[in-house]
């Protein structure tokens, strides 16, 4: 007699080919990803993306996407835009519209900031008070049409205050929002530039983090060093 037949069960997956799986699937989730055909490579953690995008904003949103999966450590965002035909505009009909945006944010001191469009790339200067300002500025950019990229050179000019006061201050903010891996981030504060260290264990907590140094007053700059990976 032969032996009973023992069940088969498909291999399980490697790490990198369910992250494979799992930001193809963010990425056809996510409402502001219209392109199908990105490609998607992935080696120990680092996500590659490629292929063509619509708009600066189209391929920032991918690389949110695929930043947002578990396991996905670092994203090389090689996706071009390629503005299709219809939406193609000229820099004069960006300048208007970029800074149409601006002045209708009521997060943007839009009178401090100066824009230059060519071909289609808008380069921000100027000053604002607060980083949070610095951050607003770009998001706000990147959505007009016809933008196939944002530089961003506005200089935050904060009011100075004491190291110790704004290292302080990061930290109850950090408290305040509950974040489990506040106690693995070292804060370093240097002439209002505030220098993030450590670990956390995803994408997301690494993102809240900076969030809340952004909105820290003081702050001129923020030097994100931190690393994702699992924490005790």
């Amino acid at each position: 007699m032969h032996p009973p037949l023992q069940p088969t069960h498909p291999p399980l997956p490697t790490p990198d080919t369910q992250i494979h799986l799992d930001v193809l699937a963010e990425l056809d989730w996510d409402t502001r990803v219209k392109r199908a055909d990105l490609g998607v490579r992935v080696e120990r953690g680092l996500v590659t993306l490629t292929g063509n995008v619509g708009s600066w904003a189209e391929k920032i949103s991918a690389q949110e996407a695929a930043h947002r999966v578990a396991g996905v450590l670092d994203v090389a965002n090689d996706l071009a835009v390629e503005v299709p035909v219809g939406a193609v505009r000229r820099d004069t009909e960006i300048a208007k519209s970029v800074r149409a945006a601006l002045s209708s944010s009521v997060l943007v001191p839009h009178e401090r900031i100066r824009t230059t469009a060519c071909g289609g790339v808008v380069t921000l200067e100027g000053t604002v008070d607060h980083w949070a300002e610095y951050d607003d500025a770009a998001r706000t950019v990147r959505h007009v049409q016809g933008v196939r990229e944002v530089i961003n050179r506005i200089e935050v000019e904060a009011r100075a205050i004491a190291p110790d006061v704004v290292r302080r201050s990061i930290e109850a903010a950090l408290t305040r929002h509950v974040m489990r891996a506040a106690q693995h981030v070292c804060i370093e504060v240097t002439d209002g530039r505030v220098t993030l260290s450590g670990a956390v264990p995803s994408w997301v907590e690494r993102k809240a983090v900076v969030g809340a140094v952004m909105g820290t007053p003081g702050v001129r700059a923020i030097e994100d060093r931190l690393n994702i990976r699992v924490v005790a």
